[in-house]
Protein backbone atom coordinates (compact mmCIF):
# COMPACT_ATOMS: atom_id res chain seq x y z
CA UNK A 1 0.00 0.00 0.00
CA UNK A 2 1.27 3.44 -0.55
CA UNK A 3 -0.09 7.03 -0.07
CA UNK A 4 0.08 10.69 -0.96
CA UNK A 5 -1.46 13.61 1.11
CA UNK A 6 -1.80 17.26 -0.42
CA UNK A 7 -3.11 20.62 0.14
CA UNK A 8 -3.98 21.61 -3.16
CA UNK A 9 -5.15 25.17 -4.45
CA UNK A 10 -7.81 26.21 -7.38
CA UNK A 11 -10.79 25.29 -8.48
CA UNK A 12 -12.83 21.72 -6.89
CA UNK A 13 -13.96 20.62 -10.47
CA UNK A 14 -11.05 20.96 -12.72
CA UNK A 15 -8.51 18.93 -9.94
CA UNK A 16 -11.74 16.57 -10.03
CA UNK A 17 -11.90 16.38 -13.89
CA UNK A 18 -8.03 16.30 -14.11
CA UNK A 19 -7.50 13.54 -12.11
CA UNK A 20 -10.24 11.38 -13.54
CA UNK A 21 -8.87 12.41 -16.94
CA UNK A 22 -5.42 11.74 -16.34
CA UNK A 23 -5.61 8.60 -14.34
CA UNK A 24 -8.17 7.23 -17.17
CA UNK A 25 -5.95 8.88 -19.82
CA UNK A 26 -2.90 7.01 -18.30
CA UNK A 27 -2.82 3.66 -19.50
CA UNK A 28 -5.12 1.06 -21.50
CA UNK A 29 -6.22 -0.86 -18.81
CA UNK A 30 -7.19 1.82 -15.84
CA UNK A 31 -10.99 2.38 -15.37
CA UNK A 32 -13.23 4.28 -12.92
CA UNK A 33 -14.68 1.63 -10.86
CA UNK A 34 -17.10 4.00 -8.77
CA UNK A 35 -17.13 7.04 -7.27
CA UNK A 36 -19.21 9.48 -4.68
CA UNK A 37 -19.63 13.39 -4.44
CA UNK A 38 -21.66 14.99 -1.25
CA UNK A 39 -21.76 18.44 -0.27
CA UNK A 40 -23.39 21.05 2.24
CA UNK A 41 -23.46 24.22 2.86
CA UNK A 42 -19.90 25.06 3.11
CA UNK A 43 -17.97 21.90 2.53
CA UNK A 44 -17.20 18.97 -0.46
CA UNK A 45 -16.14 15.72 -0.54
CA UNK A 46 -15.39 13.52 -3.72
CA UNK A 47 -14.00 10.13 -3.89
CA UNK A 48 -13.70 8.08 -7.01
CA UNK A 49 -11.85 4.65 -6.81
CA UNK A 50 -9.69 3.36 -10.18
CA UNK A 51 -7.98 0.11 -11.13
CA UNK A 52 -5.54 -0.75 -13.66
CA UNK A 53 -3.68 -3.78 -14.49
CA UNK A 54 -0.18 -3.35 -13.27
CA UNK A 55 1.96 -5.34 -15.90
CA UNK A 56 5.35 -5.26 -14.05
CA UNK A 57 3.60 -6.93 -10.55
CA UNK A 58 1.08 -8.88 -12.86
CA UNK A 59 -2.09 -8.14 -10.79
CA UNK A 60 -4.97 -5.18 -10.85
CA UNK A 61 -4.16 -2.31 -8.57
CA UNK A 62 -6.80 0.07 -7.48
CA UNK A 63 -6.52 3.94 -6.37
CA UNK A 64 -8.70 5.25 -3.67
CA UNK A 65 -9.03 9.20 -4.16
CA UNK A 66 -10.53 11.48 -1.85
CA UNK A 67 -10.94 15.40 -2.30
CA UNK A 68 -12.39 17.39 0.57
CA UNK A 69 -12.99 21.03 0.72
CA UNK A 70 -14.23 22.47 4.05
CA UNK A 71 -15.72 26.17 3.18
CA UNK A 72 -15.17 28.13 -0.20
CA UNK A 73 -11.95 29.77 1.19
CA UNK A 74 -10.23 26.80 2.73
CA UNK A 75 -7.59 24.50 0.37
CA UNK A 76 -8.63 21.51 -1.00
CA UNK A 77 -7.55 18.56 0.19
CA UNK A 78 -6.89 15.17 -1.18
CA UNK A 79 -5.78 11.93 -0.18
CA UNK A 80 -4.96 9.08 -2.13
CA UNK A 81 -4.34 5.43 -1.39
CA UNK A 82 -3.21 2.49 -3.58
CA UNK A 83 -4.37 -1.44 -3.06
CA UNK A 84 -3.29 -4.73 -5.07
CA UNK A 85 -3.39 -8.15 -5.00
CA UNK A 86 -0.53 -10.11 -3.42
CA UNK A 87 -0.13 -13.86 -3.66
CA UNK A 88 2.03 -14.46 -0.24
CA UNK A 89 -0.23 -14.79 2.42
CA UNK A 90 1.69 -12.71 5.38
CA UNK A 91 3.44 -10.69 3.81
CA UNK A 92 3.13 -8.35 0.09
CA UNK A 93 5.96 -8.72 -1.63
CA UNK A 94 4.99 -6.87 -5.17
CA UNK A 95 4.08 -3.12 -4.65
CA UNK A 96 5.80 -2.36 -7.68
CA UNK A 97 2.14 -1.34 -9.33
CA UNK A 98 0.76 0.10 -6.47
CA UNK A 99 3.44 2.74 -6.25
CA UNK A 100 3.64 3.30 -9.88
CA UNK A 101 -0.38 4.03 -9.82
CA UNK A 102 0.51 6.99 -7.51
CA UNK A 103 3.57 8.11 -9.28
CA UNK A 104 0.76 8.48 -12.31
CA UNK A 105 -1.54 10.74 -9.53
CA UNK A 106 1.44 12.70 -8.78
CA UNK A 107 2.61 13.62 -11.74
CA UNK A 108 -0.94 14.92 -12.63
CA UNK A 109 -0.80 16.78 -9.81
CA UNK A 110 2.96 18.55 -10.09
Amino acid sequence: MAKLERTLYGSFDEILAKIENGILGGSVSASLEDGSDFSSDTARCSVRIFERYSFMGGNRVSLSVTLFKPSGSDPIRLSAITAGRSQAMFHKFNTFGEKAFLEKLEELLD
